[in-house]
């Protein structure tokens, strides 16, 4: 049935309110310590909540394979812990002075604690699958790890170069992003099922979901528009960031007018380039090549979906993928 209006998180995480409810005080809990200062630290975490996308999805995975039990608890909480370990080092890494509309962490204790403490954060949530002998969720996680780490790595090195190609993109988003989300929904439905079959069915939900994604917040820096002076933002232009849309573009433009582009991301793309720049990927196909890319991982999301019985967490799983495809931001 066609729905009448955009999918809304309020209506995807319905089918799993109540463990939403419950899942709150497990992550408190779990970041607990006994030494003051981390203490305090993890408190501070416990405010800067989020939109809680990763643990909706393990929950709802886990229901529409099977049902919720205490371990899919566990493995929610150890993914929003590894997810939010990932955020504190990111904000270092990025210099970033805000997390969620609070001063971020290393703003407030500095780079030193900050990275200290999202090593606390990424032990913790390992030594919580030990405990329990959880070691499909650790084998799971760890490799989610290594995946992330090599992505944003070869990221870096390919922005200094500004070599990249498609394929070589696909592995970065595939890395960076849509291991996350192939983790949160193989545990959860790890957590439900011991088939082997169905977890892979959902592992291959997740990195479909995390693809498209990805290339969606990609698109923004070509699309989207500052709500003041009414221009393309370019944030990754001047981070020298090449996603797909310019990918693309600087595939199908003449050599001559992929070097000017190049020239002008290197020098860092601001102002009147940025506007250059969208342009020109506009002109040589990059956004509608890129959309067509998503609603292609989104169709292979849609199809890994259609196998399971059907329920309310199914559905919300759906409408999880065209939240991903619709949302503006």
């Amino acid at each position: 049935m066609k729905r009448s209006r955009p999918a809304d998180l309020d209506d995807i995480k319905a089918p799993v309110s109540a463990e939403l409810d419950r899942f709150a005080q497990h992550f408190k809990e779990a970041m607990r310590s006994n030494v003051r200062l981390v203490d305090t630290i993890a408190r501070y975490v416990v405010k800067q909540k989020g939109k809680r996308i990763r643990p909706i999805v393990v929950f709802l995975t886990a229901k529409a394979c099977g049902a919720v039990n205490e371990s899919t608890f566990r493995g929610a909480t150890l993914v929003e812990i590894l997810h939010t370990a990932t955020l504190v080092h990111d904000d270092v890494v990025d210099d970033a002075d805000t997390r969620r509309g609070l001063a971020s962490i290393n703003a407030v204790w500095k780079n030193k604690v900050a990275v200290l403490m999202g090593d606390y954060l990424l032990s913790t949530g390992l030594m919580l699958s030990l405990k329990y002998e959880d070691h499909y969720f650790l084998r799971t996680v760890s490799d989610a790890v290594r995946r992330m780490s090599e992505g944003e790595i070869l990221q870096i090195q390919k922005s200094r170069e500004l070599d990249i190609d498609e394929p070589t993109y696909l592995k970065i988003i595939s890395d960076k992003t849509a291991s996350l989300l192939s983790t949160c929904s193989e545990i959860g439905a790890a957590s439900a099922t011991p088939d082997p079959e169905v977890r892979k069915l959902m592992r291959q939900f997740g990195e479909n979901v995390g693809m498209a994604f990805q290339i969606r917040d990609d698109l923004f820096d070509y699309t989207s528009r500052m709500s003041i002076i009414g221009k393309p933002t370019g944030g990754d232009m001047k981070e020298k960031k090449i996603t797909l849309p310019l990918i693309h573009a600087l595939s199908k433009a003449p050599k001559k007018e992929m070097r000017r582009i190049l020239r002008t991301i290197r020098a860092g793309a601001k102002g009147r380039d940025v506007e250059n720049v969208v342009a020109f990927v506009r002109q040589y196909g990059g956004i509608d090549y890129a959309v067509s890319k998503a609603e292609f991982y989104s169709d292979q999301a849609r199809q890994c979906l259609s196998s399971l019985p059907e329920s309310t967490a199914r559905e919300a799983l759906f409408m999880f993928v065209d939240f991903v495809m619709e949302r503006t931001k």
